[in-house]
């Protein structure tokens, strides 16, 4: 017992001070590799991505951090395979059989590997372009969400459910998107017909500008919500139509408060939101 422990002793002793020494520097260099170079990467893209004049210094930095995680991924991926490759070959495999079979094995694969080389082809555009980044509120071939993750080959969104929604970039026909740089209060209202237009307008305005000078809202309005121009003649209403601009992402509470708003302000000044009537005539024997 005593000789086979010496004997594997002997035998694991020097590789580990030969090569077990060298496993060790390569794990803690590419280790050390990674987090400078991701540093580099962070520090670049804040220094080479400026905001211009018709971009706030928020969607600046939403751009800069998915810039930032998408080659920070992409620089981990290549660091992580060389190491291993290194180790590997430190660790007394030959590599090159690996790699030829990796080779057959992509030829096997070829025909898969298109839509993969679809997908990170148009996931550069997207990010080049500045389609969309990580915080944005997009709609995706009519699916909807925040966007979560952004990587080469696909999309991650979750919608107000908290369903998670994996877009590969290859099948991204139409992206919308509902938050980018500033967004906007679009509201179309119905009032009845013997309404006061005059008096209505002013209320509209009032109201939109009470809701901008209210130190919880003025922070996240650009321009007040104000009555833009009578849209249409409905059957049981007059359907006005009113506008005003909000930082990205605000549009939704801004709407709604304005709207609890309005509809406290037609109460108390006798504006009438109509419903669908209809007046049945009864025929006389």
């Amino acid at each position: 017992m005593e000789e086979t422990i010496k004997n594997w002793s002997d035998l694991i002793i020097p590789w580990l001070l030969s090569h077990g020494i060298k496993i060790l520097i390569i794990a803690i260099a590419s280790y050390l590799l990674n987090k400078i170079l991701s540093k580099i990467i962070k520090k670049s893209v804040r220094m080479a991505v400026k905001a211009n004049s018709s971009t706030s210094e928020e969607a600046g930095k939403k751009r800069e951090d998915t810039l930032i995680r998408i080659f920070n991924g992409a620089l981990s991926i290549v660091i992580l395979t060389i190491a291993i490759l290194m180790i590997l070959q430190e660790a007394g495999l030959e590599i090159g059989p690996i790699l030829a079979g990796a080779g057959i094995v992509g030829l096997a694969f070829g025909f898969g590997g298109q839509y993969l080389i679809r997908d990170v082809i148009t996931g550069l555009f997207i990010i080049l372009e500045n389609q969309y980044r990580i915080g944005d509120v997009v709609n995706i071939d009519g699916t909807g969400g925040m966007v979560q993750d952004i990587s080469l080959r696909k999309t991650t969104l979750r919608d107000l459910d908290g369903t998670v929604h994996h877009m590969p970039h290859g099948t991204i026909t139409k992206a919308a998107n509902l938050s980018k740089d500033w967004a906007r209060v679009n509201l179309d209202m119905g009032i009845a017909y013997d309404t006061n237009l005059e008096h209505l307008i002013e209320v509209i305005n009032r109201t939109g500008n009470e809701l901008a000078e209210d130190p919880a809202f003025k922070d996240s309005i650009i321009s007040p919500p104000k009555f833009l121009r009578v849209n249409e003649f409905a059957d049981s209403a007059i359907i006005v139509k009113i506008l005003g601009e909000t930082k990205s992402l605000k549009q939704w509470e801004i709407t709604g408060e304005y709207r609890k708003r309005l509809k406290i302000a037609f109460d108390k000044e006798g504006i009438e939101i109509p419903f669908p009537q209809r007046v049945i005539h009864q025929a006389k024997d």
